[in-house]
């Protein structure tokens, strides 16, 4: 099968097109004939070791030190049961399916398998690349804002509203019933205010720091609104959800959280096979919607990570297997 490995970390062009065997179903798996997969931040940051600041100490240890622990990246997918091990029972030959590994990735292959427990049917009215798009920043958003505890009428901001986790957080925020201000560059204002958004913010033009406006909520994914310039815009008891931020930063959150009427919420959230089905289920209903900026074709994995290496996707790049 054709599968894109890397051997070493860099710019996209380390990475690479083989052939490597296909895998054969153990008792508990399924075979999934991959249609498509996904470029996420996460690949990017994998890849290159580009990571925020104070987390390169650490890299090593999780990325691996003179090689990628891990030669395979992509954490999303999306295709069709080919063949299941002896003992499966969800899923047959045919079955659409789709599924997110996280920090395991390996999804940049052609055939991949996973414990049948792991897996979830596609939405009927989901093709293949929105199924693929649905886990990362859906389950990225919908994590914090569980652990925050949104409720229906909270003011919550999205700083970083036309990425994968905003555009998912302003849907999930929206559906929670909060009011959701979104904050983009120019380019990106009509998209977040399609998505639900009550209002808009360009960065370029006004600084929602400084506008007086306070939020139960923000939720920060552009790593550009730390606890400092984001306190005074959080009401009494209000939260940052820092999704994106320094290790400085993130080892301060306890303290400043113990140290004034505000708490900061950071780290990786934990999901569920039953977040997929309840983001499933959302994308079924109309609720939420993967956004897709760009499609490659798996010949072109390296110019796709150029583009997402460049910081301005819209939502998800999806690859066509």
């Amino acid at each position: 099968m054709r599968a894109i490995t890397y051997g070493r970390f860099g710019a996209p062009e380390v990475l690479e097109l083989r052939e490597l065997p296909k895998p054969a179903p153990k008792a508990h798996e399924v075979l999934i004939r991959v249609r498509t997969t996904t470029v996420t931040a996460g690949d990017w940051r994998c890849r290159s070791r580009d990571l925020p600041k104070g987390f390169g100490a650490v890299a090593g240890l999780v990325l691996g030190f003179t090689k990628p622990r891990q030669p395979i990246l992509g954490s999303e997918l999306s295709g069709e049961i080919e063949s299941v091990g002896g003992a499966v029972t969800r899923f047959k030959s045919g079955d659409p399916v789709f599924a997110f590994t996280g920090v395991g990735m390996g999804c940049y292959v052609e055939y991949k398998c996973l414990p049948e427990d792991r897996v979830v049917l596609k939405p009927p009215s989901l093709g293949f690349e929105e199924a693929a798009a649905l886990s990362f920043g859906g389950t990225t958003a919908l994590g914090f804002l569980r652990k925050a505890g949104v409720k229906s009428g909270d003011k919550v901001l999205v700083n970083g509203a036309s990425g994968a986790v905003g555009t998912a957080a302003v849907q999930l925020a929206r559906h929670f019933g909060a009011e959701v201000t979104g904050v983009c560059g120019t380019g990106n204002l009509a998209l977040v205010g399609s998505l639900g958004a009550h209002k808009v913010i360009d960065y370029t033009k006004e600084d929602f720091a400084r506008n007086g406006e306070t939020y139960d909520l923000i939720v920060e994914t552009a790593g550009t609104a730390p606890f400092s310039r984001s306190k005074t815009s959080l009401r009494e008891g209000g939260r940052l959800l820092v999704v994106l931020g320094s290790l400085p930063d993130l080892l301060r959150a306890p303290w400043q959280s113990l140290t004034n009427g505000k708490k900061v919420i950071a780290g990786v959230p934990k999901w569920t096979v039953g977040d997929l089905r309840f983001l499933a289920g959302l994308a079924e209903s109309g609720a939420f919607k993967p956004i897709i900026d760009r499609r490659y074709p798996f010949e072109q994995m390296v110019e796709a990570h150029r583009y997402v290496d460049a910081g301005h996707k819209r939502g998800n790049v999806v690859i066509t297997v």
